[in-house]
């Protein structure tokens, strides 16, 4: 396990159960990247991973 990966397993463990839509997943990385500017670039990297995860191409 990385080290991330408990964060990983809070997230899971406190709001697996929850729905969220893609706008709201959205506005709280909007968020976050506002008030932790060092992380923009992995925060960009992960949306287009997400966004781009059903296209054949790549």
């Amino acid at each position: 396990m990385y080290f991330t990966d408990r964060g990983i397993e809070e997230l899971a463990e406190r709001r697996g159960e929850e729905e969220v839509t893609l706008a709201w997943l959205a506005d709280r990385l909007r968020l976050f990247v506002d008030l932790n500017p060092e992380f923009e670039a992995p925060i960009d990297r992960l949306a287009t991973w997400l966004a781009r995860l059903d296209d054949e191409d790549e």
